[in-house]
């Protein structure tokens, strides 16, 4: 009698699966990239919004030169050599504008620079010549 051969199959290696979610190191790398990207995010609004006040703060500074120039033009007076303070407000913000008046080669025109502070600190300086007639 013929035996009967028992054929025995071997499974095949399984692959090991692969895995189903993120390990912790993976999750900590996440955050830390995310955190370094909003970081950045932050430092970038805060220039913006700093740059965005200077800008208005100059714009006001401009604003007080021009008049106090303006007037200087149309007020019909020869200006005089010196220095000459007054105040300015924009906004509800104080300005203080220093006015150099400078002689010129030409007797008939005055250099005239305004120079406006605010809080001490210089914010613009505009110059312009003005002349006699």
């Amino acid at each position: 009698m013929m035996a009967a051969r028992c054929f025995r199959y071997r499974s095949r290696p399984t692959l090991p699966r692969p895995a189903l979610g993120m390990t912790l190191v993976e999750v900590l790398i996440a955050l830390a990239i995310s955190a370094i990207a909003l970081l950045a995010a932050s430092q970038a609004i805060q220039a913006s919004t700093h740059a965005l006040e200077r800008q208005r703060q100059v714009t006001l500074a401009q604003l007080c030169a021009d008049n106090i120039l303006a007037a200087l033009q149309l007020g019909g007076r020869y200006p005089g050599i010196g220095q000459m303070q007054s105040s300015c407000t924009q906004l509800e913000q104080e300005f203080t504008v220093v006015l150099h008046t400078s002689a010129t080669p030409n007797p008939s025109f005055r250099r005239v620079q305004a120079q406006v502070l605010q809080d001490g600190q210089s914010i613009l300086s505009v110059a312009t010549v003005v002349g006699r007639y």
